[in-house]
């Protein structure tokens, strides 16, 4: 130590001593280094300290009080009861797709005699619609509109009268029905091998130009406009058009939109009717066949190609027990 001192009175001395190769052998590894830490307590303040705890002593009371109370599960539903009023004892909704039908009629007729295809007149069956007190599937299916799908129509036609007025809204309707129609006759009308009107031609020139691509896949026209009731659920229905679609026979529904619907779900509940009119035509005596596969056709009226969306034997089975429930839900307003 008093070595240190001596040399540290002279200057550039320790530094000298540190840089020798001397220094280097014996001490490798030493540095010397001064640090100073000074350490200040800071007294730390209790916020509690300041709440006036006289003004409290209750809520803290019932607090500290109620960590030592002995709750058992009969009492809290107790408490419950008095705060909330007793459990509402009924059943989560259920939706169609897992609810069974309590009148369940199978889709295709099993008792119903299949008679061999004759060798006489290809000409489609067209079956007049018998009226009666028998409700239609559109009427049903009218009648049974969930509220969402209320809403949402609604909704729709108030946004169509801000824009056309009500005289403007009703003429547009009327339009519509009327283009939908006559695109109906000028479709009988090549199938039956027939020339439509150039005015019928005309107004539905963009329609026809739009399904052109579907009829090359269409064979074997059975029924054309044709009606069909149920003989066992009592309903009744107008069918488009019975034929085979890439051979497969199917009832097919022509429908018109100015908008694209190229999903199946996007044609709300035509997939229903089309099902209803299945099992009708099964359960048909007027039918000496059976069908088991569906087919919409959405037409546009600028030319754009037809999206056709095919039901297969299970999507036809699903939705047919949709249209069960929906049938029961009709009955049961009536």
């Amino acid at each position: 130590m008093q070595f240190l001192q001596i040399l540290s009175r002279k200057p550039g001395s320790l530094e000298v001593l540190f840089q020798i190769p001397f220094c280097q052998k014996q001490f490798p590894y030493t540095c010397l280094s001064t640090s100073v830490c000074v350490y200040s307590k800071k007294k730390k303040v209790n916020s509690y300290e300041q709440v006036d705890q006289e003004k409290y002593k209750n809520l803290i009371r019932s607090v500290t009080s109620y960590k030592t109370s002995a709750q058992t599960p009969e009492t809290i539903l107790e408490e419950d009861s008095l705060l909330y009023g007793p459990p509402a004892k009924h059943r989560p909704p259920v939706k169609d797709g897992t609810k069974t039908p309590k009148n369940w009629v199978p889709l295709i007729n099993p008792s119903k005699r299949i008679l061999p295809v004759s060798s006489g007149s290809n000409v489609p069956m067209k079956i007049g619609l018998q009226r009666s007190k028998m409700p239609s599937v559109t009427r049903i299916l009218q009648q049974t509109l969930s509220p969402q799908q209320v809403f949402y129509l609604e909704r729709w036609k108030q946004k169509m009268i801000e824009e056309l007025g009500k005289e403007g809204f009703e003429e547009y309707t009327k339009n519509l029905f009327l283009q939908g129609e006559l695109f109906h006759s000028a479709l009988e009308s090549i199938f039956l091998s027939e020339e439509a009107s150039a005015r019928d031609q005309g107004e539905v020139a963009g329609y026809l130009s739009s399904v052109e691509h579907v009829l090359e896949d269409i064979s074997d026209v059975k029924a054309l406009e044709s009606g069909v009731h149920h003989e066992t659920l009592q309903y009744l229905g107008l069918v488009d058009c019975v034929a085979k679609y890439r051979g497969q026979l199917c009832v097919i529904d022509w429908k018109t939109s100015e908008k694209p619907k190229p999903f199946l779900e996007n044609t709300y509940d035509n997939p229903l009717q089309v099902a209803a009119y299945i099992g009708a035509i099964n359960h048909d005596a007027n039918y000496d066949f059976q069908v088991r596969c569906g087919l919409i056709v959405v037409a546009y009226k600028n030319g754009s190609p037809a999206h056709p969306h095919f039901m297969d034997p299970d999507l036809c089975s699903q939705y047919w027990n949709k249209w069960l429930l929906r049938l029961e839900k009709y009955m049961d307003k009536k």
